[in-house]
């Protein structure tokens, strides 16, 4: 079997066998199949598109490429959720402590952030003292005890999507949604958990721009998942605003344990929610309704708060920080940014208020790229709040005045502001399972 001849039958549309999905996805892994052989069959794929029974292939054989861990040590059902990226996003570290009070065990691996959206990982290491670096044995015993842990993928987990990832990443062949759905689930069921539940953002901080996109990657995501045994689910979610009102990582965690304490901000509150109650679901702990009202009582009754707490500590991490937020401080240098006029907010573009606060010191433009802990926006003003002229719309954290400079060139863009107040815009707009596709809005 030559490459030359699977380029060639992808690049003329023919559907691959699983011989040569396999003979690809183990060559590139090894090392056999040079760089720019894999970069043509990324492209060709990303003209030419894959059928279902090629995804899943080369989906399983990503999977498989490396370590795959096996949860079956953890009692109970283990179910995990997985978000494609947003600004603000840190409902694990309000979702997973929920799920896990009510006795659903969620043994979750995160990743990093690049770019403008941030890493779980990131944003829990602000924590003085906690590890994301577990090893499995300390891993499935945090889980067993407390019923949640948040920890790094394993080094040779799924080798062959960091390979191919990087090299999308630099061919202009990300965007495809048979290599996105692959490169998604390989990692998820190498993690090994019984179910997955898949948050797929759209709008402008997302990767899927609109509700069609992002349900067309929801159901081949769906169908990989329960294609090789997991229950999948997927909830549409709006990110065309940044998920309330904080972005940097340790202000990031401070939203969240205000959020466990009944405190954070609504949008927040109802998206974790809304996502906890469905990983409750799928772990058949009731219908919807009676899962989401189970979700909300363990907010305002402090049980999600102390679980997360109990795996903070259970990591290395200092638990006063999550009981008392305040203990994070601030940053060396802020500033506000105020409003040049009268009006209402009436769409932000998520992408550049992540940008930002990468541009604060916050994220990473490159892998090896150092964070700020502290570095960050708080959002006084969203999409659909009224405004006068001189009102601080934002207050931005950072460590020196230059990068206070370049954030608030980069934050002013991302607002619009007019005379006509918008209309509100929904924060889930469809569910798909593999029942079909459940609009919401």
């Amino acid at each position: 079997m030559r490459m030359y001849d699977i380029i060639e039958s992808k690049r003329d549309g023919h559907e691959l066998t699983d011989e040569q999905i396999d003979f690809f996805v183990n060559g590139y892994v090894a090392g056999d199949i040079p760089d720019y052989q894999a970069s043509a069959l990324c492209m060709a794929i990303f003209y030419e598109g894959m059928t279902d029974r090629e995804i899943v292939r080369l989906t399983l054989d990503m999977a498989h490429s490396g370590d795959v861990v096996d949860l079956s040590p953890i009692p109970g059902v283990k179910v995990d959720k997985h978000s494609t990226g947003g600004v603000g996003d840190k409902t694990t570290l309000v979702v997973a402590p929920v799920v896990a009070s009510l006795g659903v065990r969620v043994a979750k691996m995160s990743g990093r952030g690049l770019g403008h959206t941030g890493g779980t990982l990131d944003k829990l290491e602000s924590i003085p003292g906690l590890t994301t670096s577990i090893d499995e044995q300390r891993f499935f015993s945090i889980v067993g005890e407390i019923g949640c842990a948040v920890a790094g993928q394993t080094g040779n987990l799924v080798p062959a999507d960091k390979k191919l990832y990087a090299l999308r990443d630099v061919t202009a062949t990300v965007d495809s949604l048979p290599l996105i759905a692959s490169s998604v689930m390989s990692k998820k069921i190498a993690a090994g958990s019984d179910k997955i539940l898949l948050d797929v953002k759209c709008g402008s901080g997302a990767f899927m721009k609109t509700v069609d996109d992002a349900v067309a990657l929801a159901q081949e995501m769906v169908r990989i998942g329960e294609g090789v045994g997991r229950t999948t689910a997927a909830l549409i979610t709006n990110m065309d605003r940044p998920l309330g009102c904080c972005v940097g990582n340790a202000l990031e965690v401070g939203e969240a344990a205000r959020t466990l304490m009944g405190e954070g901000p609504q949008d927040l509150r109802d998206i974790c929610v809304e996502l906890a109650a469905n990983m409750l679901e799928l772990a058949d702990k009731g219908d919807i309704v009676a899962c989401r009202s189970m979700a909300r009582a363990q907010i305002e009754n402090g049980a999600g708060l102390e679980k997360l707490a109990q795996m903070v500590a259970a990591q290395g991490g200092d638990a006063s920080y999550v009981r008392d937020p305040s203990r994070f401080g601030s940053d060396a240098c802020m500033r506000d940014v105020r409003s040049g006029r009268d009006g209402w907010v009436r769409h932000m573009n998520t992408e550049r208020v992540g940008i930002a606060s990468v541009a604060l010191g916050a994220g990473r433009a490159r892998k090896e790229d150092s964070i700020d802990p502290l570095a960050g926006i708080i959002l006084q003003k969203k999409a659909g709040d009224k405004v006068t002229k001189g009102e601080v719309l934002a207050t931005l954290h950072a460590s020196s005045e230059a990068q206070l400079d370049e954030g608030e060139q980069i934050l002013r863009d991302a607002y619009e502001i007019g005379d006509e107040q918008p209309q509100p815009e929904p924060l889930v707009y469809a569910r798909v399972t593999r029942n079909g596709v459940e609009r919401l809005a």
